[in-house]
């Protein structure tokens, strides 16, 4: 097991970390649905309350977050381990808000129904090159109806005035990352365990026919006792994917091949950022518990457009 440092703990089920350009770690705690800023020495401080599941966590363009909200989770709480089960007894509906992390004003760019789509639990977002960013709509499961929603991955401009229903449908996509070059578009999949990639043709298209009946080409899936959650793409095109279960990351190259798995000790490791001046400063969520961890990459990340 890789050498982690504790960055802090006490968080609740912590998901979508982005690094600020003044070195503290911006992140969302899913459960109260809050957005919380970390500080280098381990400080919390809460930005901002939109309530809902906030779930992705980018900066977008002109500086603010951008958050894919999912509307919220049941929860299940259990011998120190904090775990989401199925859609909320008080979901307010999936969303995408725009976050002030300034002053924390919080602003609803996207909910359902805009643009005839439907959001039921969008997850995560990258931007890209032309300013603006895929998404990921997870759904949501409904333990007493016996129904888990069809879904798909969507794109839209910061600015309000575009959302397309991109991909359709996807199997429950969570985390989702762009190749070095733009070419690619990464998600993953959950439950099947598998990252796709997608052949961006132009900004907010894909090839639909570039897998076999749809756009979608599997890239990798593991053996195990494995679930797939969010990722980050290193600067060599590798894809770093938060595994569930079997908790860890796991290093993909382009190719499909596992470069690594770098394990970790909680069941529930959701996501990694990078930083620092070399890129290889990795900062992972590992939500069950309630932690932000720190630890040295063994190859630099990829710089976000933003």
């Amino acid at each position: 097991m890789a050498n982690f440092e504790l960055v802090t703990d006490g968080l609740r089920f912590p998901e979508g970390p982005v690094m600020m350009p003044d070195g503290s770690i911006m992140l969302v705690e899913i459960e109260p649905g809050r957005i919380t800023r970390v500080t280098p020495d381990g400080r919390k401080e809460t930005v901002a309350e939109p309530g809902g599941g906030p779930n992705g966590l980018a900066l977008g363009p002109d500086g603010m977050l951008y958050c894919c909200n999912n509307g919220g989770f049941d929860w299940n709480e259990s011998n120190g381990m904090l775990a989401p089960g199925g859609i909320a007894s008080n979901y307010s509906g999936g969303r995408i808000e725009r976050i002030d992390p300034a002053t924390g004003k919080v602003e609803v760019l996207y909910r359902s129904g805009d643009h005839g789509c439907v959001l039921r639990g969008p997850n995560d977002l990258v931007f890209d090159a032309h300013g603006g960013f895929w998404f990921t709509d997870h759904g949501k499961m409904d333990h007493h109806k016996r129904v888990h929603d069809v879904v798909g991955i969507f794109y839209a401009k910061a600015d309000g005035s575009y959302l397309e229903e991109v991909v359709f449908p996807s199997n429950n996509p969570n985390g989702c990352g762009l190749s070095p070059d733009g070419k690619w578009l990464y998600a993953a999949e959950t439950y099947t365990c598998r990252l796709m990639k997608f052949a961006v043709t132009a900004p907010g298209k894909v090839d639909a026919t570039a897998g076999v009946g749809g756009p979608g080409i599997p890239v990798y899936r593991p053996a195990g006792w494995k679930f797939f959650d969010s990722l980050a793409v290193e600067a060599s095109g590798n894809v770093c994917v938060a595994t569930i279960g079997e908790p860890g990351i796991s290093v993909i190259s382009p190719d499909g091949e596992l470069v690594e798995f770098v394990a970790t000790d909680d069941i529930f490791t959701t996501n990694i950022c990078f930083g620092g001046d070399d890129m290889q400063d990795a900062y992972l969520t590992l939500s069950g518990t309630g932690r932000l961890v720190k630890t040295r990459w063994n190859r630099p990340g990829l710089k976000l457009e933003y």
